[in-house]
């Protein structure tokens, strides 16, 4: 399984990946799923990629020989030569749909779905970051500010404390330290998603970046953020007032569903027929 998140602000990009690819009982597998193109002060993009691991392997070994058609030139346009993000995202796009019409079928014929996503961000020189979200079959959808940030993979345990968190506002620091808090949650909750951890840190218009960072057991900022967070957390939860019940008293009084309720009363009257 996999989980990576990325996330667009105003003051710049954050991308995190794990790198476990399978948690069998005695198999535990590992591979990179991020992928940086960068030539400074010209463009810096990032990939994260979930699914099929042969897929992805895929379209990442024929993604910078792939190309589109520049609609007013019709010459060929490479992650390379994108004068935008967005055409550079279109350029893997079409990369998917190559290895979807070569593979498709013989995935489908072993019984196997083609199943790949990822996300792809970054800035290119002459125009602002961009973060895109891209499906299986090709097409994809744009981060906004509404919506700052993506996931792919085992993304359930992680978004609550984006939700929380995350806004356009929020600095590069808290981004990068929210982005490993949610990655924490997961590993917490789920076995198939391991270190080591792959981060970018992106500032806006740098079109480069010297904070590409890689976190095994040993880093001692991720052992502090995991070892703190859940004793934070165990704090936050013991603060908080319990529940009263029968006619306790609390400055938060918790309304209690009975048998009086109407709606339990249909049922209760319900299963007396059956019965």
């Amino acid at each position: 399984m996999t989980y990576c998140c990325a996330i667009k602000i105003n003051a710049g990009m954050v991308f995190l990946s794990d790198s476990r690819t399978n948690a069998g009982v005695d198999s535990i597998s590992t591979f990179r799923k991020m992928l940086i193109y960068e030539r400074p002060g010209d463009r810096f993009m990032v990939m994260l990629s979930a699914g099929n691991l042969s897929i992805s392997q895929s379209v990442r070994e024929i993604l910078q020989d792939e190309s589109i058609k520049d609609p007013e030139t019709g010459d060929p346009v490479t992650i390379w030569n994108a004068r935008s993000m967005f055409d550079a995202a279109r350029v893997l796009g079409s990369a998917v749909r190559h290895v979807h019409n070569r593979d498709g079928e013989s995935l489908r014929s072993a019984g196997l779905d083609f199943n790949v996503s990822l996300i792809f961000g970054g800035q290119i020189a002459g125009e602002g970051m961009r973060l895109f979200l891209v499906y299986s079959a090709g097409n994809f959808i744009e981060a906004t500010a509404e919506t700052p940030y993506f996931q792919i993979g085992e993304s359930k345990y992680g978004k609550p404390v984006l939700d929380r968190v995350i806004s356009p506002q929020t600095s590069l620091d808290d981004a990068a330290k929210c982005v490993l808090v949610s990655m924490d949650s997961t590993l917490q909750s789920n076995l198939s998603v391991g270190l080591p951890l792959d981060l970018v840190v992106y500032q806006a218009g740098t079109l480069a970046s010297d904070r590409v960072i890689c976190i095994d057991h040993d880093n001692p900022y991720f052992q502090m953020l995991h070892n703190t967070w859940g004793q934070r957390l165990r704090q936050v939860f013991d603060s908080l007032e319990s529940p009263q019940w029968n006619g306790g008293q609390t400055d938060i009084p918790l309304k209690v569903a009975s048998k009086r309720h109407p709606v339990l009363r249909k049922i209760t009257k319900a299963n007396e027929r059956l019965i």
